[in-house]
């Protein structure tokens, strides 16, 4: 894996974009890469674990905290970056950014990977670095809604702190790699 797409501890990567665009299956195979056990905090119920194991995280190291409750959220996710190596959070609405700021100073605190992924919008500036955007995929090997997917192609914009933008392209064919070569390696992600 390219150095650039690599989780730092303690950091705070936030990820936008459309549902469907890849993102989930960009974080799975990210956080498969860490030797720890990686909590998901599902809010829309619809994770299918397969999807987390078909990315290359092993069963066993998979933890899945559904919590659509947006008051409750914050202590979930709290207590799971206070006791877990490694968490991804989808972000209900209308969590607030002073919430989130505290949420970012305890993962700094406690050496996590922390992973959030706003439903609606995206995290308030200086929460996460890096930040991923999802501005595009293009699906190798399905038609009209059918048919065996091969490989996936997405476009992610790459901006975070005293680093310039970069658009990156990377593929995933059970592999993750990056096909471009604009990204600065300063992107560390975590």
């Amino acid at each position: 894996m390219q150095e650039h797409l690599d989780l730092v501890p303690g950091r705070v990567v936030g990820l936008s974009g459309p549902i469907g665009s890849g993102l989930t299956h960009l974080a799975f195979t990210l956080l498969a890469a860490q030797p720890s056990t990686v909590a998901y905090v599902d809010v829309l119920g619809w994770l299918c674990p397969v999807a987390a194991w078909e990315a290359g995280l092993e069963p066993d190291r998979l933890i899945v905290v559904r919590c659509s409750n947006q008051k409750l959220w914050p202590q979930v996710v709290g207590a799971l970056v206070d006791g877990v190596p490694s968490v991804y959070a989808e972000v209900p609405e209308g969590v607030g950014e002073a919430v989130l700021r505290r949420l970012a100073a305890l993962t700094r605190a406690r050496g996590t990977t922390l992973l959030m992924r706003p439903l609606q919008g995206e995290l308030p500036e200086g929460v996460a670095f890096p930040r991923i955007r999802s501005v595009g995929i293009e699906w190798e090997g399905t038609a009209q809604g059918h048919g065996r997917l091969r490989s996936r192609q997405m476009t992610v914009d790459l901006s975070g702190k005293g680093a310039p933008p970069a658009r990156v392209e990377v593929e995933t064919d059970g592999a993750l790699r990056v096909v471009s070569r604009v990204a600065s390696s300063r992107y560390a992600i975590g």
